[in-house]
Formats: structure tokens, C-alpha cells, sequence
């Protein structure tokens, strides 16, 4: 009898599977490339049907996954995660998700996530062992901090506002309208490791109580609803109280934490393509170990192909479709598709270029390193630059086309 169920079962089995062969899709040399409807082919004579189990929403998400760049070659590892695949974190008054090391093992220098506060919910007070670097892109938030010198900074933030606090300073956010919405970014790609973050209550419920009551000045009672374990974000009331004659005053000018994205000019564009606004140490002096740039790229718009001398480019793709593909030396390059939600960590050196795909929408993204400033070789100004017959030469191209290269950084181009 046993024999017999395992005979019938693998003709069901061969059965079915004959179906699902059946109803694959006949596509081939005929049809011409078929990488936009989720198929590996190119049209002339290379790829074939994906038979076995797929992901289709995915495969037409990531057409250059499946081979459409022919100019991709050799191994190239996985440069791509989205906030999407990540686990999320919901507590009262709020979520998190995050994207570290180990989701993203190419970004070795960087870690984030996506945070929202309702209105009154609190990011409990706390401090990290690396710098915390933000980004407000829906709502308004307060923040709070204190340094090692006693300065202090109380500030409302709203959409494109920056904070950076440098380790070890203590800090917390506070959510102002009904959704608010932020990026964080750390200048640490294995965040979630002990002794990164250290929450307020945390310690305090893990304090005796009697140093407690010395150190504070206060009955021992005062701290037996402290809870345990730590909140992460605890509903609140929105904050009316105000902070006033701190002995070293408040945090301004080179000492601030806060940087207004929108109050300030962007970088000049010659290639008319969008907006590039650079935010580092030389216009953000305290933030000394993150720089950043916030792009917003007009319909079919490219940033140029260029590399950064200085440190690994990490990306938040907040709007839009984009495509990218990154040289990492050798003959090896490959090419990924983005979309809002998507980061990406491209190595140091590596020359790309970020193409928006779209015919109508602009392409927002946000570029993090870990430097102190915001650095990059655009590659036709290096070549505008370099003896116009040595160019030819080398590329095989005519002297009048080496002889016409700009040589001035076009950034963005339309």
C-alpha cells in the first residue's frame, strides 16, 4: 500500500509539474528581449525561459537582474537592499526598521533606519557610541541635546531639516504633528551590536537605588515606575516647556546641530539637471564624520559618471525609479534597478552613474559617507583635463571629441 501512495503521489507530482511546464511562457529569439516582462532573453539567440519558482513582482522590478545591461560582466557582489525586506519594529507610538551589516554586507561603513513618531511619541533619551545623523521627509519633530560641555539645543525640525549628533552626545526626538517620518543614518554599519546605544532608563533601572537617590538628591521611590525593559518610543504629550540658563549656554553657530537643507542655495548644476545640495563639515562644521548631498534629478535626467576618492557612497532612494550600474575594477560592473524605499552601498573608488528611468517623475535620493566632506571625480572633466591626444589615443575616439569634453562638472544632466 505504501509503495503504491509514493507511486500515485509522484505521478500527481509529474502531473502537475507537466502543467506548470505547459503554462510557462513560449518566449524566445522571435519575441525579441523580454526582460521587461520578467523573462531572461535577449532576443538574439542568449537567456531562456525561468521555469522553476520565481518571484515575478520582483524579476519585473529588477529587469538588469536578469541580464538586460549587456555590458555587465564578471561578479559583482549584491550592492542592494530594500527598507521593504526588513523586519519592523512596531511599539506604541510609532515603528522602526532597519538596514544593517548583515542585511547589506557591502556597506561596511554605514547603517540606517526609517523611524516614525506620532504626534507626542517620544524616542526615549539616549546616547550612542557613533554619530547619529538625520533627515525629516514627512512631519515635524523637536529635538533635544546636551554635549560633553553643557550646551544644549532644543529645535523644532521639518521637512528637509538635517540633525547631526556627534557619539556621545545625549539626545532624544519628539514626534509634533500626527505622522512624522525620518531618516537616520550611523556612522556604524554593525549598529545593533552591544554597546552601540544606551537608553536612559536602561541604566537607571539597572542603578541601585540608593546611589540613585544620592546622585539625584531625591527619595529612593521616586524611581520605582521606571520601566523595564527600555520603551524604545513611549507615548507622550507634545513638549511645552522650555530650556533656559544652561551654564555654557545654547548650541549655535559652528556648534549647532541642526542644519536647514532648504534655507541654504544648492550647488551649482551646469547640467541643468535637477538639484545637488551638499551638506558636510564645510557648510555643517559639526558634522565631521558624515557628509551627505540631497539630489533631486528631473525625468530622464543622469547624475554623471563619476567615482569619490574618499569613502564608500551609501544611498536612500526616497522617490522615484532609478537605475545604476557600478565598475568596481577589473572588467567587473553590473547593473541595479531602484525604487523609493531602496538603499544601496557602492564601494570607494568605484565609478557609476544614477540614470532616473522615469518619463514624468523626478528621482529624490540622499547620498551618505562617512568623511568629513563630500568629495568626487566626475569622469569626462578628468578626461577634459588630461592631453586631448592621449585621450583619442587611448579611447580610440576622434581628437575632436576628446578636444570638446567639458571641463567643468556637469553634476546632473538633462
Amino acid at each position: 500500500m505504501r509503495v503504491s501512495l509514493q507511486l500515485s503521489a509522484l505521478v500527481l507530482s509529474q502531473a502537475l509539474l507537466g502543467d506548470a511546464l505547459a503554462r510557462a511562457p513560449a518566449v524566445g529569439k522571435r519575441d525579441g528581449p523580454q526582460f521587461t516582462n520578467g523573462q531572461p532573453i535577449d532576443g538574439k539567440g542568449k537567456g531562456a525561459p525561468i521555469y522553476g519558482g520565481t518571484n515575478k513582482q520582483i524579476d519585473l522590478q529588477n529587469p538588469d537582474n536578469l541580464a538586460q545591461q549587456s555590458t555587465d560582466n564578471g561578479v559583482v557582489p549584491n550592492l542592494k537592499w530594500s527598507f521593504s525586506d526588513s523586519k519592523t519594529r512596531i511599539l506604541t507610538g510609532g515603528w522602526v526598521r532597519e538596514q544593517v551589516i548583515t542585511d547589506l554586507p557591502s556597506s561596511h561603513d554605514i547603517a540606517a533606519a526609517q523611524q516614525h513618531l506620532t504626534k507626542g511619541a517620544i524616542r526615549e533619551l539616549h546616547w550612542h557610541r557613533v554619530a547619529e545623523w538625520g533627515i525629516v521627509y514627512n512631519g515635524s519633530i523637536l529635538i533635544s541635546a546636551v554635549d560633553e560641555d553643557g550646551r544644549y539645543q532644543v529645535e523644532k525640525l521639518s521637512y528637509g531639516d538635517i540633525w547631526y549628533f556627534p557619539k556621545g552626545v545625549a539626545h532624544t526626538v519628539q514626534g509634533l504633528e500626527e505622522e512624522n517620518e525620518f531618516l537616520l543614518v550611523f556612522d556604524e554599519a554593525d549598529f545593533d551590536k552591544v554597546g552601540t546605544t544606551f537608553n536612559v532608563d536602561d541604566w537607571i533601572k539597572h542603578t541601585p537605588k540608593d546611589i540613585l537617590a544620592r546622585n539625584f538628591g531625591v527619595d529612593e521611590s521616586v524611581f520605582d515606575n521606571v520601566p523595564a525593559p527600555n520603551p524604545y518610543i513611549l507615548n507622550a504629550t507634545v513638549s511645552t516647556k522650555t530650556v533656559t540658563d544652561g551654564p555654557a549656554g545654547e548650541a549655535t553657530g559652528n556648534a549647532s546641530f541642526v542644519y536647514r537643507t532648504f534655507d541654504h542655495p544648492s550647488e551649482k548644476v551646469p547640467g541643468k539637471g535637477g538639484e545637488f545640495y551638499k551638506i558636510d563639515s564645510t557648510n555643517f562644521p559639526i558634522s565631521k564624520t558624515i557628509a551627505a548631498t540631497f539630489v533631486r534629478l528631473e525625468p530622464k535626467g543622469l547624475r554623471e559618471m563619476h567615482w569619490h576618492p574618499n569613502a564608500e557612497e551609501w544611498l536612500y532612494f526616497h522617490q522615484g525609479h532609478a537605475r545604476a550600474t557600478v565598475f568596481i575594477g577589473g572588467t567587473n560592473a553590473r547593473t541595479f534597478d531602484f525604487s523609493a524605499g531602496d538603499t544601496a552601498a557602492f564601494p570607494d573608488n568605484s565609478g557609476h552613474y544614477i540614470e532616473n528611468t522615469s518619463d514624468t517623475e523626478d528621482l529624490v535620493w540622499i547620498e551618505i559617507y562617512k568623511s568629513d566632506r563630500v568629495a568626487d571625480i566626475p569622469l569626462t572633466q578628468w578626461l577634459a583635463l588630461t592631453p586631448s591626444d592621449i585621450v583619442a589615443q587611448t579611447l580610440k575616439v576622434p581628437l575632436s571629441v576628446a578636444q570638446t569634453l567639458k571641463k567643468e562638472k556637469q553634476v546632473l544632466i538633462q
